[in-house]
């Protein structure tokens, strides 16, 4: 008889009288790859069945200070282990104590005096019952193993489609990949700081670099426009929301839907006049609210061929003059109680040819 894992089953063994506690241990010590382990004392034999694992318990009823009863309902209250058979040791006429046993999850019983042929069935019954059950354990170990490897695989696939439509964004437009990175990882830090879930924050950080997707409909006569957009101009670029959220919204992955909402909502203002449905406050969702903060944050202090990049201090204090109007309060504050991380993250996603530079205080 043998586990899964080639080790000797184990065979915890507890009773008060050592005579029993020498045969049983001995009737188990001969089936073959079984090994016992006897206790006198129960309460050593439960501590110890905590820290390991055995394969069967074979308990007696009668004993001092702890009875059988009292350490299988102690045993599966700590672990709870559905799957490790315990058999107890009563006398024939205590049928009563063996409706209570079984209530607290005895598996089987041996009747005293113990018999050797039926301790041997018995016992070999229960191990095999066991073993099925570590069997059924690995393979259903194996198989989480590879859905999460399959579903790693989807996710590294549906990570690489969202970072190549970014970038076909990002083409035609003149922000860099820099700038794609650096928001998104601002858009997962405010996350993190307003208390959101790890796994909103993990889907937020892929989200967020799609904001601008809806720029692949807006032609480059506008895009690419160096000067200052007239009303007309503006008015197309502002499509740019909705173009976005049309090419994501169908999507059958959460991500691209999150994407999609992002794309919509990311130039509302927190007090009613952004676009392109002028919502206020609540009713803009949080990922927008957190992108817009991200969002201009990041384009302030980066430079772009029609303009410098902003001193830290000034943006800040943009930041800080939105709150509440621009920009949803909250998402302003823990972008800034996150200073230390901004800066780690400026200087992780530098833009090309940028030079290295000491971190700034927050003003």
């Amino acid at each position: 008889m043998n586990s899964s894992s080639d080790r000797p089953m184990l065979v915890a063994v507890v009773d008060d009288t050592p005579l029993n506690l020498i045969l049983m241990s001995k009737l188990v010590d001969r089936l073959g790859q079984t090994r016992a382990q006897a206790f006198e004392r129960p309460a050593e034999a439960l501590s110890w069945c905590i820290r390991h694992e055995p394969d069967l318990v074979i308990v007696d009823y009668m004993m001092p200070d702890m009875d059988g009863l009292e350490f299988i309902r102690r045993l599966r209250s700590v672990r709870n282990r559905d799957d490790l058979p315990i058999l107890m040791v009563t006398a024939s006429h205590e049928r009563p104590v063996r409706y209570e046993a079984l209530d607290c999850g005895a598996s089987d019983f041996l009747t005293k005096p113990i018999d050797g042929r039926e301790f041997e069935v018995r016992v070999r019954n229960m191990l095999k019952l066991r073993e099925a059950h570590l069997a059924s354990r690995q393979r259903a170990e194996l198989l989480a193993e590879e859905v999460r490897k399959a579903t790693a695989a989807i996710v590294d696939r549906e990570r690489e489609t969202i970072t190549r439509l970014a970038r076909a964004a990002e083409f035609r437009d003149p922000e860099t990949g820099a700038h794609i990175q650096r928001m998104a990882h601002y858009s997962a830090l405010i996350a993190q700081q307003l208390g959101h879930a790890p796994d909103f924050i993990d889907a937020l950080m892929m989200a967020a670099p799609m904001h601008d997707v809806g720029k692949l409909g807006i032609p480059d006569t506008i895009l690419l426009k160096a000067g200052r957009l007239t009303p007309e101009e503006f008015a197309v670029m502002k499509q740019h929301p909705a173009i976005g959220y049309d090419i994501l919204k169908d999507s059958s992955s959460s991500i691209l839907r999150l994407g999609a909402s992002i794309a919509l909502t990311h130039h509302e203002k927190f007090d009613g006049t952004g676009y392109p449905q002028q919502l206020a406050g609540a009713a803009i969702p949080i990922e927008g609210r957190i992108v817009a903060v991200a969002d201009v944050f990041d384009a302030l202090t980066s430079a772009r061929p029609y303009k410098p990049a902003w001193p830290l201090s000034r943006a800040i204090a943009l930041l800080r003059e939105g709150r509440g109007s621009h920009f949803d309060a909250d998402c302003v504050d823990a972008l800034l109680q996150g200073w230390d991380a901004v800066q780690d993250i400026r200087l992780r996603f530098r833009d090309e040819g940028e030079s290295a530079f000491a971190p700034v205080p927050q003003q």
